[in-house]
Order: structure tokens, then C-alpha cells, then sequence
């Protein structure tokens, strides 16, 4: 699999402050990236670094396969930038803003005009296409920021919280357009705070703080913070069950909690059905079974507190 991006001890100081620590990070291509860390923690300064708009203290990037340090406007152009506040042209219409950006981008009118009315009709802005930004509501502006940032067809894209401030509705619309851009291809950099949203978009998770602090899938983030296993619901008192559970071979730890058996172990595809199996054989009532799962917060919670 081809490297999207990647860092090699990439540093970004302001005076005595050290925003960004010598980070080294890997992601491959055509991948939702979720880069999440608390307030300060170098997640803007990154991002600026990787667009190539700021030249970093020390170390070096590779973005779509050029320098930021040696190629910097090579990698602009390869790059497409959501910022938290994104500039629009308040006076213009929205399809007058995709076509004075899609031009400065260096695309000519016709292919202008096309990719406006693409991204128009692909974020359901096409029927406001005439009407002036200034009146448009903060989820809307905020789609078409997303699609001013595609206009020129970048291969990787980079996305400082997407969805704040956007309603359900909004907001949903938004992350199924980002699931179609991976399907494309693109390789996604998705700074956000809303982490279930973190959890359903990304492939790849680096939880930052000044430093990358752990780097994974979320699921083995998951199994390597909390490890595997079940949540037993049985009939009456769970607690009189935690000897015998805790009794057998395969299980690493047990407890009870809000009158249900939490059963840490290794491979629950082989084990749930010995675990369930003993419970009856011992006189239990199992109710039901689920997997034991912490969420994608209790991992990252646990990481930078």
C-alpha cells in the first residue's frame, strides 16, 4: 500500500514553546485519518505544517510524494484544506464562489463550471446555486467549504472538524460525502472533538498531545487499552457467578457491573460459546450476550489524562 503521508521527526517550535515534538507518522493512502487530541495540543500547527503553510522548526513531511520543506507549492497544490473558519465570499452566490475559487486553482471555466455544479448537486446546494452566501445557515457554508476544498481534484484532504456546529441532518450529509471521497480514493485528515463520529468515519486513529501519544485502528486501539471479551446479562444475582467464571482457563479478568458479567478474555469467537456453555451448566439463566466493548472516549480519555 502506497504512503499517503508521512513525517520524519517533524517539529514546530514558537519561541520556548514546542507545539509539535518530533512526530513521526505514517498513513497510507486512500484512508480517513482521525487526528485527535485536546485543545493546544499541535493538532492546527500539524495540519498547517503538512499543507506546506508553514515551514517547520525541524524535520521533514512527505506529502503525496513531495517535501513540504523542498516542494511546498507542489504539495499545495496536491492538498485540498477545510479550516475551522473558512473564508467565503459573503456578496457572491454559491456556484460564484466554487467558480472564483476553482479558477484561482488554475482550472478553466468550463472545467469550473462543472466541478461547481458537481459539488453543488453532491451536497444538495444545488437548488440555493444562485443564492448569495451571506444568507446561507452555518451547515450549509460549511458544505460548501467542504466543496471549495475539492475543486481541484486533491488526493489528500485535510478536514479541521467538519461537522461543528452543523445540525443532525447537516452533519450527516457530511460524513456519508466523506465516506464517498475515501471510496474515491482520497486519503482523508480528519481533526474532530466529536469522537462516536471519529469512530464511524475513521481507519486510522492518532491520539496527539504535543507528542503522538499511540497510533492504531480503532478496534485495536480498543483490544489493546481494555482487551476483549463479553458482557453476560444472566437472571437474578450476577454477582454469585464471578468465582465460578473467574475459575475458568481462558478468562483474564472478571466484574460486575450494573447487574451484568463483564468477561475479559482473548478470542471471544472461541470463547463466548465455552463461557455461555459453563454459565447453563452451573445453573445460570443467560438472558442475552453482548460484546464487550469500550468506546472509542475510554480509549482516548485514558490516553491524555
Amino acid at each position: 500500500m502506497s504512503v499517503a503521508i508521512e513525517t520524519f521527526g517533524l517539529t514546530r517550535r514558537f519561541g520556548e514553546q514546542t507545539a509539535v515534538d518530533a512526530l513521526d507518522l505514517s498513513i497510507p493512502s486512500g484512508v480517513v485519518f482521525g487526528f485527535l487530541g485536546p485543545n493546544g495540543a499541535g493538532k492546527t500547527t500539524t495540519v498547517r505544517m503538512l499543507a506546506a503553510l508553514i515551514a517547520p522548526s525541524s524535520g521533514d513531511a512527505q506529502v503525496a510524494g513531495r517535501s513540504i520543506r523542498q516542494d511546498g507549492a507542489a504539495v499545495r497544490r496536491s492538498v485540498g484544506i477545510l479550516t475551522e473558519t473558512p473564508g467565503l465570499y459573503d456578496k457572491l452566490s454559491a456556484r460564484e464562489n466554487l467558480v472564483f475559487f476553482a479558477r484561482l486553482y488554475g482550472l478553466v471555466r468550463a472545467e469550473a463550471d462543472a466541478g461547481a455544479e458537481r459539488y453543488l448537486r453532491l451536497l444538495g446546494l444545488w437548488e440555493r446555486r444562485d443564492d448569495a452566501v451571506g444568507s446561507f445557515s452555518k451547515g450549509m457554508r460549511q458544505k460548501l467549504a467542504i466543496a471549495r476544498s475539492l475543486l481541484h481534484d486533491p488526493p489528500v484532504l485535510f478536514l479541521d472538524e467538519p461537522t461543528s456546529g452543523l445540525d443532525p441532518q447537516a452533519a450527516r450529509t457530511v460524513r456519508e460525502f466523506i465516506k464517498e471521497l475515501r471510496a474515491e480514493g482520497r486519503t482523508i485528515f480528519l481533526t474532530t472533538h466529536n469522537l462516536p463520529e471519529a469512530d464511524e468515519l475513521c481507519d486510522l486513529i492518532g491520539v496527539f498531545r504535543t507528542r503522538l501519544l499511540r497510533l492504531d485502528a480503532p478496534d485495536r486501539l480498543r483490544a489493546a487499552m481494555f482487551g476483549s471479551g463479553a458482557r453476560v446479562q444472566v437472571a437474578g444475582d450476577a454477582a454469585q457467578w464471578v468465582g465460578m467464571v473467574a475459575a475458568l482457563p481462558f478468562v483474564q479478568g472478571v466484574d460486575v457491573r450494573d447487574g451484568a458479567l463483564e468477561v475479559r478474555f482473548e478470542h471471544p469467537d472461541e470463547q463466548n460459546p465455552a463461557l455461555v456453555r459453563a454459565l447453563v451448566e452451573a445453573g445460570a439463566a443467560v438472558q442475552y450476550v453482548e460484546p464487550l466493548d469500550h468506546s472509542l472516549e475510554d480509549v482516548y480519555l485514558a490516553l491524555v489524562q
